[in-house]
């Protein structure tokens, strides 16, 4: 088993890894809209925060050697579901391959998120 861990990527908020690599799948920590940069949430709508949700899952993904093409499953949670059909938009300029997905509600998410996103990938083989 392989950490992933990223400065491109926020950082955990509480005991936990950004990704973990076994074999070859990679499973990353639900990932929310913080900039990386700033360590805070910067886009207050669903579509900015889808994109920098994405933004942060592809660069764990770059970390251990995949990206958003090879990856199998996502499960998807939203503060409202009414925010699917933007939320799906965005996510289908980015999710081109169609992996398996779970989509929920939720009643709430860290720091105020609108959503967050885990995914599983395959990680090339080295």
């Amino acid at each position: 088993m392989k950490i992933i861990e990223t400065k491109n990527a926020p950082a955990a908020i509480g005991p936990y890894s950004q990704a973990v690599v076994l074999g070859d799948l990679i499973y990353t920590s639900g990932q929310i809209p913080i900039d990386p940069a700033t360590g805070r949430i910067e886009a207050y709508t669903i579509k900015g925060q889808t994109e920098q949700i994405i933004k942060n899952l592809s660069a764990i993904l770059t970390e251990a050697g995949s990206n958003l093409d090879r990856v199998i499953k996502t499960t998807c949670y939203l503060n409202d579901i009414r925010d699917f059909g933007v939320f799906n938009e965005v996510y289908g300029k980015y999710f081109t391959s169609k992996p398996a997905r779970g989509c929920v509600e939720v009643s709430n998410l860290p720091k105020g998120a609108l959503a967050e996103i885990e995914v599983i990938a395959e990680v090339e083989k080295r």
